[in-house]
């Protein structure tokens, strides 16, 4: 009764949500720079009775409960968007060069109504939910940040979930995804290379050193690393993300400047892909007669699922949903095949999952059937507002019972 009670008044709430989800939308911010999402995050916890907490360079705490003696259960919505300039076709695009093409936006959506729900509910949490609205996901800095300012202290945490939503899956609307114990998503790190040339006249390129020359082959030579050093079980991926040099068709520059990103979910792998970029660049600057630089940049641990909380949540969502729409990653794999349901894509909750009990919940919030085709992170992604109240109702649902089972 409780459940259904919990999703009726959040669905009460759908038009509010979809408010704030448009604001959030329209208005969207990278990294720690956003002043205007944390002003009205602020804005909104205050008008619901709370106080809010600063947290790090642009993290935000609000605590709900704490009336009766209990554990701490902590609720993730990052905020940040990205550098992407939006090309959906909706009717609130966002026209200041950021995007929320990940789904933050609903992320932080959903985690502001869980609080809506909780303060109502206050008098009965048996503990407390500590709800974190989190910047920098996206540059994998967030997390860790607001850790070292305190987070998961002032009550101490005992457990936490983070929710994503993802459009573009096969699955109807609304359906969740449970992780099961252990990794669920790969460790991260960004890099740079930097190589320097001598620049010269297109038409003179004996006077010179190419560093797109040599950007090429370091392009090619890298893929090298998992085609013929790494074992068929070692998963990892190697992208190169940017590639920027000269402003000059008949010109040879002095520089040229790549980025990319590695995914591994083992640390020894990790650090063999790491010490391979760094001997492979500079040996092949070297045999061109320039000069390269490695830097790696901010990255995240691999994302652990505790096995026992994975547990108690599959649970707790079937009281709240359709049992036939939520599962656990193992049975999704079984349904896909045998295929492994581990994630791809890196996440810096990771961080909290290396001090803590926690858990991942991915939401289909999108199917290609009805228009949404598009993946994470593309400028025409799309995200369906209709399961903004299922989401809220897991955040606030899966923390209350918790709380209620752990005392």
């Amino acid at each position: 009764m409780v459940a259904k009670k919990i999703l009726q008044e959040v669905l009460k709430d759908k038009e509010k949500m979809i408010s704030d989800r448009r604001f959030l939308h329209t208005h969207p911010e990278t990294g720690f720079d956003l002043s205007e999402t944390k002003a009205y995050v602020r804005q909104q916890l205050e008008a619901m009775g709370y106080t809010p907490i600063s947290c790090g360079k642009a993290g935000v705490i609000a605590i709900a409960g704490g009336k009766k003696p209990g554990k701490v259960f902590l609720i993730r919505g990052d905020m940040d968007a990205l550098p992407i300039q939006e090309e959906a076709e909706i009717d609130y695009p966002s026209k200041n060069g950021n995007m929320h093409a990940c789904g933050h936006d609903m992320h932080t959506t959903m985690l502001l109504e869980a609080a809506r729900i909780l303060k109502k509910h206050e008098e009965e949490l048996e503990g407390t939910v500590k709800l974190m609205f989190q910047p920098a996901e996206e540059i994998f800095e967030g997390s860790k940040d607001m850790i070292d300012a305190g987070l998961l202290k002032n009550p101490d945490v005992n457990a936490g979930m983070m929710i994503h939503v993802v459009s573009g899956m096969s699955f109807p609307n609304g359906t969740v995804i449970v992780c099961d114990g252990g990794v669920s998503a790969p460790a991260a790190d960004y890099f740079t290379i930097k190589i320097q040339g001598k620049g010269c006249h297109g038409s003179m390129p004996n006077n010179g050193v190419d560093p797109i020359n040599v950007a090429a082959h370091v392009v090619i030579a890298l893929q090298e690393i998992h085609a013929r050093e790494l074992s068929l079980m070692d998963e990892a991926v190697l992208t190169i993300g940017t590639i920027h040099a000269g402003k000059a068709g008949n010109a040879i520059p002095d520089i040229a400047e790549l980025s990319g990103t590695i995914r591994t979910y083992d640390e020894e792998v990790r650090n063999q892909i790491k010490t391979r970029i760094t001997e492979i660049v500079s040996h092949i600057a070297k045999a061109f007669r320039a000069q390269a630089v490695v830097e790696f940049g901010s990255g995240c641990p691999t994302l652990v699922n505790d096995a026992e909380l994975s547990t108690c949540t599959l649970k707790y969502i079937q009281e709240l949903n359709d049992s036939k729409m939520v599962f656990s990653a193992g049975q999704l794999a079984k349904m896909s095949k045998g295929k492994d349901s581990k994630s791809s894509g890196s996440e810096d909750f990771a961080y909290v999952s290396h001090e803590i009990p926690t858990i991942m919940l991915t939401m289909a919030a999108g199917n290609p059937k009805d228009g949404y085709s598009y993946p994470q992170h593309h400028p025409k992604v799309k995200f369906d507002e209709e399961v903004l109240p299922l989401g809220a109702s897991i955040y606030a649902y899966v923390a209350m019972r918790w709380l209620q089972e752990h005392k």
